[in-house]
């Protein structure tokens, strides 16, 4: 039995083996015995998670679909809203420039300082004057009604708070329609007017010497086309203020407010304010249009072209900037008789002399009095008068009428400069 077993690999049985068969032969029928050195650093090597190395991520196919980028959405509707805005505009103004031209072919073409002229200025004065005064009646209403009596409201808010409580959205607007007549005629024969007395002196004047002495040329002017503007503003000046200094309003309606005052005191009664009316509107008129001229051919002084070289875009837009300007300087200038006219109209006793109430008004109310709501009246003014000179000059423009102005000088003047 012990025949049928093999024989045990004994050394010299091994160095029979090694006999019969090469080196290569014997690693590969030893190797699958010992383990890889793979297999060994795995064993052998730290446990630590982050001392093996990561496999790196399976490469995933590349899609033909491309996401949309919404990174910036919200700016993309911003963009949006501003692209629909501005084709919105140049609708407008393509509208706009329809309507000028059909305008002008209407009218024909208008010749500088002819009948034709002085008539644009005259209803390009009404809308602006008109209108601007208008849409400013809450602040004109508290500003009137503070200079009567300072402690009334404490401030702007609060007085529109009460009387829309009291009144609604109505009482904040009153006297809106003795503004809308009164400043509307009063703006016709203003800008018109000016206009007029502008040629008129200049012509008198010479060339040479209206360009020398333009800013004395711009008082003169505005100051005639002012004392006749009052006259038509000053019966409506009359019933607004009574009807925004008594609570409740004396009238409810402009003709029926004038119809009251000439019952009780005749005609006269409209005209009872006219004085310091043109001692407030007069000063403050020539403190608009000269301060206006001066600061507009100053802006195109610092600009790089001439003002014939810009488009009506940035020519409106100089007057506009010129209009808030000469609107703060016309503030401050009239704010004193513009506080007694309120006077005035309010306490005035029917048969009392002109400089009586004057006198009898400043020992009520002082110095200090005649500058009530001087910072409110700055904000009104300057708003007033700069979109009073963007619209008049606007209507200018739509009528193929240059803007008021930045004249250059005569040409003598020209060449010595």
């Amino acid at each position: 039995m012990l025949g049928s077993f093999p024989a045990p690999l004994v050394p010299s049985r091994l160095f029979a083996i090694g006999k019969s068969k090469s080196i290569k032969d014997i690693h590969e029928t030893m190797a699958p015995l010992f383990p890889t050195t793979a297999i060994l650093q795995d064993v052998f090597s730290t446990q630590s998670p982050f001392a093996r190395p990561i496999p790196p991520p399976p490469t995933a196919s590349k899609s033909s679909y491309v996401p949309p980028d919404r990174r910036f959405s919200a700016w993309s509707a911003v963009d949006d809203v501003k692209s629909k805005a501005g084709a919105l505009s140049n609708e407008a103004q393509k509208e706009i420039a329809k309507a000028s031209s059909a305008a002008q072919a209407k009218t024909g073409q208008i010749e500088l300082y002819s009948a034709k002229y002085y008539a644009a200025c005259t209803f390009g004065g009404l809308v602006a004057c008109g209108l601007t005064h208008t849409a400013v009646t809450p602040l004109d209403l508290v500003k009137c009604r503070r200079q009567v009596d300072s402690k009334m409201y404490r401030g702007n808010f609060e007085a529109w708070g009460k009387i829309g409580r009291a009144e609604g959205m109505r009482g904040i607007f009153t006297g809106w329609a003795p503004t809308f007549f009164g400043y509307s005629a009063q703006g016709a024969f203003k800008y018109g007017g000016y206009e007029f007395f502008k040629k008129f002196y200049s012509d008198l004047a010479g060339e040479d010497a209206a360009y020398r002495y333009k800013t004395g040329l711009y008082l003169a002017a505005s100051a005639s086309a002012e004392l006749i503007a009052d006259v038509a503003l000053c019966p409506f000046e009359a019933v607004k203020v009574r009807m925004q200094t008594t609570i409740p309003p004396f009238a409810s309606s402009t003709f029926g407010g004038i119809s009251i005052i000439t019952g009780k005191e005749g005609t006269a009664g409209l005209y009872k304010g006219l004085y310091p009316l043109w001692g407030r509107q007069i000063p403050y008129t020539m403190m608009k249009f000269a301060s206006f001229e001066t600061i507009v051919e100053a802006i195109y002084g610092q600009m790089p072209k001439s003002k014939s070289e810009y488009g009506k875009g940035v020519q409106t837009g100089v007057s506009f900037a010129g209009g808030y300007l000469a609107g703060i300087l016309c503030a401050i200038v009239s704010h004193p008789a513009d506080v007694m006219v309120s006077k005035l109209n309010a306490n005035r006793q029917p048969g009392e002399a002109f400089g009586g109430a004057m006198s009898r008004i400043y020992k009520d109310i002082g110095f200090g009095g005649l500058w009530n709501g001087l910072v409110l009246r700055i904000f009104m003014i300057g708003t007033l008068t700069s979109l009073q000179w963007g619209i008049y000059d606007s209507f200018k423009v739509f009528m193929g009428l240059p803007t008021t102005g930045g004249a250059a000088p005569p040409p003598k003047q020209t060449a010595n400069l």
